[in-house]
């Protein structure tokens, strides 16, 4: 390819410049962002976030990013909110206004708008002399030398700190309110990540039959509770009901290798014992991890030590953990 070697210099010249940004940032995690965060978290409205371009862009995402990790967040377009949108700020919301050179005509306008208000601002911009620098009650400083692009004109460089420093804010926010997997699966339910979260064994394994035979049972009832329950596999139980193996399609397998005849043969001489189990409290990605670590396809549920049920490869892939 003709222009391979301009295309490979570009895109490495791209990520050294943006990497030395995100570098540079480390001298921004300072006073001001400290007390930024600290009001944030204890601010009793929500944090409002403006901006406008492509600062827009990066203000929703840090918003997205925020309400998802426990911190209330609305966006709101600098543009929009000198034409009506102020009004959804409350009292108690914090303003946060990220630009890139903090001198942007929408952004000049707001700032008294904001003051008049009396909310507390906050302002996430390159440029420290700016307007919004200047007049902010606590500066996010995200300080670059240059855009990555050839021309230094696209927003390349500046949305990559902005990004990073939003992430820094909400994984600050997140410490602080001890937010755990658990809160984290609340407010993400949906999609395979949710599910990996909050999904357990116990919503699953219901819908599937359970297999049983007893060990003293023949190879035809065998065959035909295996046949009829439609799992490939059966348990195994001795007269108190007691997990004592289990036999699948590739024992039966086995079995015929070893031996031309089956009549006569009796569960206890087939199975194999000691089968994997779960309790039917245990999250469903970790049947997942037994079944891989095992090399299986079913696992055996149980409830303190009873079996209750089977839970199948299929059922993980149908809910999209796999």
């Amino acid at each position: 390819m003709n222009n391979e070697k301009k295309i490979t210099s570009i895109a490495l010249q791209t990520i050294h410049i943006e990497a030395e940004a995100i570098q540079n940032l480390t001298q921004s995690i300072n006073s001001d962002f400290c007390q930024a965060v600290d009001a944030i978290f204890k601010s009793k409205g929500r944090l409002i976030v403006a901006g406008i371009g492509k600062s827009a862009i990066v203000a929703q995402k840090v918003v997205a990013t925020l309400n998802s990790t426990g911190t209330p967040a609305i966006f709101m377009h600098a543009a929009d909110a000198i034409h009506g949108d102020l009004g959804v700020i409350r009292p108690e919301d914090i303003v946060l206004c990220i630009s890139k050179s903090g001198e942007t005509p929408e952004i000049k306008v707001l700032i008294p708008l904001l003051q008049n208000l009396g909310n507390l601002l906050i302002g996430m911009v390159s440029m420290l002399e700016s307007t919004l620098g200047q007049q902010a009650q606590f500066v996010l400083h995200t300080p670059i030398t240059k855009e990555a692009d050839p021309n230094n004109l696209a927003p390349t460089t500046s949305t990559t700190a902005q990004m990073v420093m939003g992430d820094a804010l909400a994984t600050s926010l997140l410490a602080l309110r001890g937010f755990t997997p658990a809160d984290f699966a609340q407010f993400h339910p949906g999609g395979a990540l949710g599910k990996q979260l909050y999904l357990r064994v116990e919503n699953l394994y219901p819908n599937n039959a359970q297999p049983i035979v007893k060990l003293n049972d023949n190879i035809e009832k065998i065959i035909l509770e295996m046949t009829s329950k439609r799992l490939g596999m059966t348990v195994v139980l001795d007269e108190a009901e007691n997990i004592k193996g289990v036999i699948t399609d590739g024992d039966l397998r086995r079995m015929l290798e070893r031996r031309s005849k089956l009549e006569g043969l009796h569960a206890r001489e087939i199975m194999s014992a000691n089968p994997k189990v779960i309790e039917q409290s245990a999250m469903a990605v970790e049947a997942l991890g037994i079944m891989r670590n095992a090399s299986i396809t079913q696992l055996i549920v149980v409830n303190e030590g009873r079996y209750v049920g089977i839970i199948h490869l299929h059922d993980l892939i149908r809910e999209g953990l796999i």
